[in-house]
């Protein structure tokens, strides 16, 4: 940049003499310090020049011509401010500070840029980005999404962003896949396959066929835990009776037992009902449903050991449980089996003669863990059984298998990579969050994808503490088995590891139905959601009055066959049973067998009304909103969608490395073949063939068309060669200066190699 490129304006009886010009040593370092960063607009390696009001006003008698001011106060880029980048750059406006690490290249005082005054000096400071503001405008550039684009920019720039955003979402979608899936594996599911068989479907014994699904007595339980329960716990020889080591029991010799089993018990006490009067004689005690204000906490039996006396939940280290009947504190009266089955059945037979259960027990569980070494998986297992103050028993079971120990293959190495990048990628997500929102303050949430993305953020921070919290617990409990005598208390490590399992598995839905947001850039994929949102209104009136008569029919089916039906047994049974209904999947025979007359009333009543009329509502709707949508889009202006943007990058990237023709050598076939001339639909059909997209081919033939004839001649495919050829002249000078820039500030600043 010279001196001459600043001329002095003539103005009558002004005696001010012009200010220095630049020498060629200034000049020349100058032009070595003054690079054009396109991202952002500003200027590299150089502080911010004096704005251009500050600058006028403080030499009025100086007029920058139009080229410095195109090259000296460069454009921002929109939705943004300028900003330079060069790191080690002092922040101040002024350029008589500027500093540059490595090199002691200074700017002189009353150089290019005359100095502003003091007051121009405090406006510009209000004009230019103090550096916290700066350093956060060049960050923010790392989480640009279509939501922080300024609503001015171009098509493209937000096709742009908007596919940066996808390719990064893709990436977290497949870290959290394989995240969630590498804890998986099938080995799963038939570890806990073989385990419950063995325990729920094995015989009482060869006269009873009875199994533990079948249970219906105490004595029935007494004959599972001294029969079937004992044989699957302890395998201590082969099956030609050669003996297994001692203290030990391999389960299928496969499985080592994790310390001992335990039976618990819950019990209520005497009169936590009512009797009425005129059956008092009849009826001694009363011993009503298990709650935790009946839960009875006092010694009984021979009172000298866990099992007659009663431990807390706390001491205990166990919880809560939902049963069939009731949800079950974790306190109550444990016996610890042994390690040897003789041992075992000792205990069981005394418990059994002293009446461990009796009237006020209300659930017994037996809980065990086992640990299989060649797939790393352990199962923890709970066998349940109810005695309901009705009589007889209850059972069910729970049987969950989980990898404790994490990192043992090379695929476990892998997944906890997997890991990190997750923790990595909800840490970027948090920061993308904060920064919309503090964009957009509460107009953000008005948006349901945005409150999708937030639910998302949210649950993974909770479950990469869950993790935490498990990956401690763990610690403890491995620590603990090194006691193999006593029981090792899962419970609370099983009930985490159930939320954990049920949070992954929600969190990864919500990412797949994120999907959406991206597809909807597309014209045809977009017509769901908008059709979706156009009819809800819609939808949740009609549903008011469908959810009325729904529920209705509930009600009455639960009054009518709710205590000889297991269907309609709960009001939450009967409203789930109704949408099996509608599905096809219903027994109607059980029905007309307990109410012959309103049985076949109800049901074909709720078929007509429900499934005939009502569902097909709904599907009216959807459809008449469909067609509205469909037409709507057909009237509007086409504009350039994602499939556009990545084919016309793609023919660009092939054009440059010679692997396509231009759009002009095309067009120039074209009109070759059509004889000099082409009008608009063959063009469109032509150019589509060869991979062009509707709007780069109707922005070409809008501009060249000149007559407006919808048809290009040879005049006009004269003048867009002339364009193209002018084009590529200024490439190649483009070029030719950025080399020569930047081959110039090396020499000036020899440090910076």
């Amino acid at each position: 940049m010279s001196a001459s490129r600043v001329r002095p304006q003539s103005q009558a009886g002004t005696d001010k003499p012009p200010p220095r010009s630049l020498d060629s040593s200034e000049a020349i370092q100058m032009e070595n310090t003054q690079h054009q960063d396109p991202g952002l607009g500003g200027v590299v390696g150089t502080p911010s020049p004096p704005s251009r009001q500050a600058w006028s006003r403080d030499n009025p008698v100086f007029e920058p011509e139009e080229e410095i001011m195109q090259a000296d106060w460069p454009q921002a880029s929109p939705g943004r401010r300028s900003a330079f980048t060069a790191s080690g750059s002092s922040c101040s406006s002024g350029l008589g500070n500027y500093t540059r690490a490595g090199s002691s290249a200074q700017i002189p005082r009353g150089g290019l840029y005359p100095t502003p005054s003091l007051n121009a000096q405090q406006q510009d400071r209000h004009e230019h980005p103090g550096c916290l503001k700066q350093i956060f405008q060049k960050i923010r550039i790392l989480w640009g999404t279509e939501l922080m684009e300024d609503g001015d920019s171009s098509r493209e720039r937000y096709l742009w962003n908007v596919l940066r955003e996808l390719l990064t979402y893709i990436t977290f979608l497949i870290t959290i896949c394989i995240l969630t899936y590498g804890m998986r594996s099938t080995n799963m599911y038939y570890y806990t396959k073989v385990m419950s068989q063995l325990f729920l479907d094995a015989p009482l014994s060869s006269e009873n066929p009875k199994t533990f699904r079948s249970l219906s007595t105490m004595e029935d339980f007494w004959k599972f835990t001294q029969g079937p329960f004992l044989s699957g716990m302890y395998w201590e020889v082969w099956y030609n009776n050669q003996s297994l080591p001692e203290n030990q029991s391999f389960i299928y010799y496969e499985n080592l037992l994790l310390g001992v089993p335990r039976l618990r018990q819950l019990k209520v006490h005497n009169e936590t009902c009512s009797v009425h009067e005129d059956l008092r004689d009849e009826v001694q005690g009363c011993y009503g449903v298990y709650t935790p204000s009946n839960e009875d906490t006092s010694p009984f039996g021979p009172q000298n050991g866990t099992a007659w006396i009663y431990t807390t939940e706390s001491k205990m280290n166990a919880s809560t449980h939902w049963g069939e009947v009731s949800k079950y504190g974790g306190g109550g009266y444990y016996q610890d089996l042994s390690r040897t089955r003789e041992e075992s059945t000792l205990q069981l037979q005394f418990l059994k003669d002293h009446l461990w259960l009796d009237r006020g027990t209300r659930a017994v569980f037996l809980d065990f863990s086992v640990y299989n070494g060649n797939i790393n998986l352990v199962c923890i297992a709970r066998l349940l059984v109810e005695f309901p103050a009705t009589g007889g028993v209850l059972t069910s079971w729970q049987f969950q298998t989980v990898r404790l120990i994490k990192y043992v293959s090379s695929w476990d190495y892998f997944v906890g990579v997997c890991e990190v990048a997750f923790c990595l990628f909800v840490l970027y997500y948090v920061v993308e969050e904060v920064l919309e929102i503090h964009i957009h303050r509460l107009h953000y949430f008005k948006n349901l994808w945005n409150c999708l993305d937030v639910l998302i953020v949210t649950l993974s921070v909770v479950a990469i503490i869950m993790s935490i919290t498990r990956a401690a617990m763990v610690g403890n409990l491995l620590k603990g088995l090194e006691n193999y005598t006593s029981h090792p208390s899962f419970d609370s490590l099983a009930n985490l590891q159930v939320q954990f399992n049920n949070m992954a598995a929600v969190i990864v839905f919500f990412c797949w139905v994120k999907l959406f947001k991206f597809i909807n850039f597309n014209k045809t994929m977009s017509q769901l959601s908008t059709t979706m949102s156009r009819c809800a209104k819609d939808l949740v009136g009609f549903a008011i009055m469908f959810f009325i008569i729904f529920l209705a029919y509930a009600q009455l089916a639960y009054l009518v066959f709710g205590t000889q039906v297991n269907d309609f047994s709960t009001f939450q049974g009967s409203v789930f049973t109704q949408f099996r209904i509608i599905l096809g999947d219903f027994d109607f025979s059980e029905i007309e067998e307990a109410n012959p007359v309103l049985g076949p009333i109800y049901f074909t009543t709720f078929v007509v009304f429900i499934f005939f009329i009502l569902m097909n509502m709904f599907l009216a709707i959807i459809n008449d909103t469909y067609s509205e949508v469909k037409a709507d889009m057909a009237q509007h202006r086409s504009e350039m969608e994602m499939t556009d943007f990545i084919k016309k990058g793609c023919n660009k990237a092939l054009v440059k490395l010679r692997l396509k023709k231009t759009t002009v050598d095309d067009i120039s076939e074209s009109l070759r073949q059509a004889g000099g001339k082409l009008n608009y639909d063959e063009l469109l059909q032509d150019l589509k063939e060869k991979g062009h997209t509707e709007e780069e081919i109707q922005a070409i033939f809008a501009k060249y068309d000149q007559d407006g004839d919808q048809e290009l001649t040879e005049h006009d495919h004269q003048q867009m060669r002339d364009d193209l050829e002018k084009e590529r002249v200024s490439d190649e000078a483009s070029y030719i200066r950025n080399t020569m820039a930047a081959d110039a500030q090396l020499s000036v600043f020899p440090l910076i190699r």
